[in-house]
């Protein structure tokens, strides 16, 4: 995936909704939700990205958090959608239908 600066612009609103589905489907901890963006090129993020991302999610009261003990190392923090979470995920889903639909019909008009 190119990383030029254009693609960085576009990724920074991606990637929050992004972490917001990957929560919606199962809670997770942080390393969790960098290897499933991970299975998307497009959306790789690495942990200099996704923490404060989360931390600004619990901020929001978006995501509840709780700290799990794990067998053989640290606990793990695990992050959940809130109901919040889940509404600010549909307005997301909503704004990037009507952006992404606009957009694939702005590019197929410049290629008439």
């Amino acid at each position: 995936m190119p990383t030029s600066d254009r693609s960085r612009q576009l990724r920074k609103g991606v990637i929050e909704l992004a972490i917001l589905a990957v929560l919606d489907r199962e809670e997770c901890y942080s390393i969790e939700i960098i290897d499933r963006l991970d299975a998307f090129p497009a959306l790789r993020a690495t942990p200099g990205t996704v923490y404060p991302l989360l931390a600004r999610l619990d901020k929001a009261g978006l995501v509840t958090t709780r700290w799990v003990e794990a067998a053989g190392g640290p606990p793990r923090k695990y992050y959940r959608l809130t109901l919040e979470g889940r509404a600010s995920l549909t307005e997301g889903v909503v704004a990037w239908g009507a952006l992404s639909g606009a957009m694939a019909e702005i590019l197929r008009e410049g290629k008439s």
